[in-house]
């Protein structure tokens, strides 16, 4: 068996965290407040015949489909929680695994830095596929391991506080979130965001 990098279920998918992923996917596009659900295993190559289980056991859509150098990537949606869970049950099934088996996300580091100057407002917006950091305000940045659980601590950050997704990276060796807003929103979205990855066993 290969293995399980990630396993992750979102209950409901929050708009900045969905409109920053719609503008990369190249799959069917998930709606807001959908269910979704995000796999990562190696090797990569495996995830090609998990894609074919999870759309052929119910009538989820799949938005992600990505293989790199070591690992592959699927994300699927659905209006009904149900076929999201069903869905990704087989691919389990499939596997020989419980969602339990999955890699424990790793943080590999958590910062906050308050009144973001000028210049490294545009530099960060240069780099960035989200919305845009505005001088004075906040920065929160998080980098985990594997990289497919920034999207569950931008998903999460997002429901708890008022803040905007400047970038998250999902794909790759590691995964790195970008978050930005005032000085009373921030810590509640690491809050957020860090509890999320640690319910999942994080260190």
């Amino acid at each position: 068996m290969g293995e399980l990098r990630s396993f992750i279920f979102l209950d409901q998918l929050q708009p900045q965290t969905l409109c920053y992923m719609s503008s990369w996917m190249r799959g069917s596009l998930p709606r807001a407040n959908m269910a979704a659900q995000i796999i990562e295993v190696a090797p990569g190559l495996d995830i090609e015949a998990l894609t074919d289980i999870a759309v052929k056991h119910t009538d989820v859509k799949a938005g992600i489909l990505v293989v790199e150098r070591q690992f592959g990537y699927l994300e699927f949606h659905s209006h009904q929680t149900s076929e999201v869970k069903a869905s990704a049950a087989a691919v389990l099934e499939a596997l020989g695994a419980d969602a339990g088996d999955a890699t424990k996300p790793t943080i590999l580091g958590s910062k906050v830095i308050t009144r973001i100057d000028h210049q490294h407002a545009f530099l960060i917006n240069r780099n960035k596929l989200g919305s845009m950091i505005i001088p004075g305000e906040s920065l929160y940045t998080l980098e985990m391991q594997p990289a497919s659980y920034a999207i569950l601590a931008a998903n999460e950050a997002e429901k708890a506080a008022n803040i905007k997704i400047i970038d998250y990276r999902m794909i790759g060796a590691n995964g790195r979130v970008y978050l930005s807003g005032t000085e009373a929103e921030i810590p509640s979205a690491r809050d957020a965001a860090e509890t999320a990855l640690r319910h999942l066993g994080a260190e």
